[in-house]
């Protein structure tokens, strides 16, 4: 590792977990002391659904039943994103990738790049408990980050710690959508979790327990694995 914290080449990671599991905040401390952008998949797709494009349309069919969005929409978006300048040293996939054909595509195209994923990381949560903080979910209208008013509030109710924006809750976090969005996860995505696992770079995360803790064992499976 360089003395900026990075690696010698590009630091290309997966943040696997369902909604609920607690992937954008550990997400963002990852980013931040790597250096590498932190593109979460659920984001970009609700970006193109607030600009109205021909993709956010498509997905806004899926996004508000709780379905999976098709793998042709989300690989192309996410293609285009680490093509971008600011990935070059690395990027950190929140949320993507859902489906084995998706965990294929990835490969397919770092390897065309020169490039190849370092780690998978798995939160690990029962349903239960993913439902139960998943519905207590609020977001920030203006830098999408998310708080938990039971497990992980913010100073000042209703506003985000980051940016003082306003916190609402989206539709896609009502408890019952919450539910059918977990239970697709679980019956589609889990695969992806196998596909790690038989390549030999997944890592599973006790999800259960408080952000410091999750946030400690996150680092110490990353600096055994690319230090």
């Amino acid at each position: 590792m360089t003395p900026d914290g990075r690696t010698s080449g590009p630091l290309d990671l997966v943040l696997l977990g369902p909604v609920g599991a607690g992937k954008g905040t550990q997400a963002r401390r990852i980013a931040e002391r790597y250096r590498v952008p932190h593109v979460a998949s659920g984001d970009l797709l609700r970006s193109h659904r607030a600009h109205n494009t021909p993709l956010g349309q498509t997905a806004a069919e899926y996004m508000d039943r709780g379905a999976l969005v098709p793998d042709d929409l989300v690989i192309s978006m996410i293609i285009d994103r680490m093509r971008q300048p600011d990935a070059n040293h690395g990027i950190l996939l929140d949320g993507f990738p859902r489906t084995v054909a998706q965990a294929r595509a990835l490969d397919k195209e770092l390897e065309a790049e020169g490039r190849s994923l370092k780690l998978a990381l798995y939160l690990e949560v029962p349903f239960e408990v993913l439902v139960e903080r998943a519905a207590g979910r609020w977001t920030c209208r203006t830098c999408q980050a998310t708080y938990n008013y039971r497990v992980n509030p913010p100073r000042k109710p209703g506003l985000c710690d980051i940016d003082g924006g306003e916190l609402y809750q989206r539709e896609d976090d009502r408890p019952e959508v919450v539910s059918e969005r977990i239970k697709v996860y679980l019956r589609d995505t889990v695969p992806v979790v196998d596909y790690y696992r038989d390549r030999g770079i997944l890592r599973e995360v006790d999800g259960t327990r408080d952000i410091e803790g999750v946030a400690g064992d996150i680092q110490r499976q990353l600096k055994a694995t690319v230090c």
